[in-house]
């Protein structure tokens, strides 16, 4: 019997460390953007979610600066103890009337947004069929309602109809699928999913977090790429992302949303979002609303470089999105890739296991629309160098 109860742990990170799995953080030195300061270099940027740009834009700043003068920094407590403030009741109605829903309700992320959702809905007695490659904290949500899952193969529309079919003595039973898989950056089928659940009467969910901002008019999301607005019951987003700031929103039923103020324990039991968080997501709203250049430019820039990726003989795997993988295969290879990518001046992150299955470690390339035509150039040119230097192109 060891003296050190946390002995384990210690062996643990040293497996860790001598499988090249260990994550190693950057510490930057600047505002997120198309270029930022690490260790006193400025890199350019393709790791981050900053789809639109709006992580440093000047009106996301000034409308957080207001809303601090206003209102101060903190809420206080939880909304069901302390109040709400204005700024937050705006916010929901503005998402909701953004994304043509019937109501909307904000948590403190995407991930929290999930967790409050599926133990709110579903239970011991009832079955989710969740697609094999959902979010983790798809997973975790579906872990805490207790509920029994059945995973159907990814993106596969038969497979999910041959697992319902089979299915038998539940109560409730939901579907729950990502809408752009954030890994692979693929888009779900939204459309056939959603009539698989109401040929079955089951409840649809999709986490749209890599979509809102990002598909539909405007960035309004994957319902509104597949124009199903009033057939997708719970539509979950992440306010991290495009938007920008940080926060999560379920948007959908008025029923639904009514019942969450009422059940969902993060909205029960933990704080809100800041003042100037929530004032910040308004302007986005407030931007997406009235332009859609950003979401045009973001486009743009992720197709100049999927081609370009491409045309230097890159794997991009089945990208559908500004998310663009490089398949690399081995965490060794990936994390070598990463290093020499930031000598020369490109941050990006590899990407292995656990996030992704072992053998598929990859680099995640992240568009944002606040990247120039020049630093596309140069950040092709940089991925060329360091491809051949490493044989993984000729």
């Amino acid at each position: 019997m060891t003296s050190n109860p946390l002995a384990w742990i210690e062996d643990e990170l040293e497996q860790l460390q001598k499988a090249g799995l260990a994550l190693n953080i950057r510490t930057l030195e600047s505002p997120m953007d198309a270029w930022v300061t690490i260790d006193g270099r400025r890199l350019l940027n393709f790791c981050a979610n900053n789809y639109l740009g709006l992580a440093n834009h000047p009106r996301m700043r000034r409308a957080a600066q207001e809303a601090i003068e206003r209102f101060g920094v903190g809420p206080g407590a939880v909304r069901v103890i302390a109040g709400t403030t204005a700024l937050h009741i705006e916010l929901e109605e503005r998402l909701a009337a953004f994304k043509h829903a019937e109501a909307c309700i904000t948590f403190q992320s995407g991930f929290m947004a999930n967790l409050a959702t599926v133990p709110a809905l579903m239970g011991a007695e009832d079955l989710i069929f969740s697609d094999e490659l959902n979010h983790a904290s798809i997973i975790d949500a579906c872990r805490l309602s207790r509920a029994k899952v059945v995973r159907y193969r990814h993106n596969d529309v038969d497979d999910l109809r041959r697992q319902i079919d089979t299915a038998s003595g539940y109560g409730r039973g939901m579907i729950i699928t990502d809408g752009v898989f954030s890994m692979d950056g693929d888009i779900a089928p939204l459309d056939a999913i959603c009539e698989v659940a109401e040929a079955n009467g089951l409840i649809l969910m999709v986490d749209d977090a890599h979509g809102e901002g990002v598909l539909g008019r405007g960035g309004r999301g994957i319902v509104d790429h597949f124009d199903l607005h009033g057939r997708v019951h719970v539509e979950i987003g992440t306010l991290s992302k495009a938007f920008g700031v940080v926060g999560g929103l379920v948007a959908g039923k008025r029923s639904i949303v009514d019942w969450l103020r009422q059940r969902g324990r993060p909205f029960l039991f933990s704080s809100a979002m800041t003042a100037p968080d929530v004032a910040a997501c308004i302007e986005a709203v407030n931007m997406l609303e009235e332009s859609e250049e950003l979401v045009q430019r973001l486009w743009r820039n992720a197709e100049v470089m999927r081609q370009g990726l491409v045309a230097l003989g890159f794997d991009t795997g089945e990208s559908a999105t500004p998310i663009i993988p490089l398949m690399l295969g081995e965490a060794a290879l990936a994390q070598d890739f990463s290093r020499r990518l930031f000598a020369a001046g490109v941050f990006v992150t590899a990407t292995v296991y656990p996030t992704v299955p072992m053998g598929k470690a990859r680099l995640r390339v992240m568009n944002s629309a606040a990247h120039s035509p020049e630093d596309l150039d140069k950040a092709l040119a940089i991925f060329a160098q360091v491809g051949r230097d490493l044989e993984v192109i000729d």
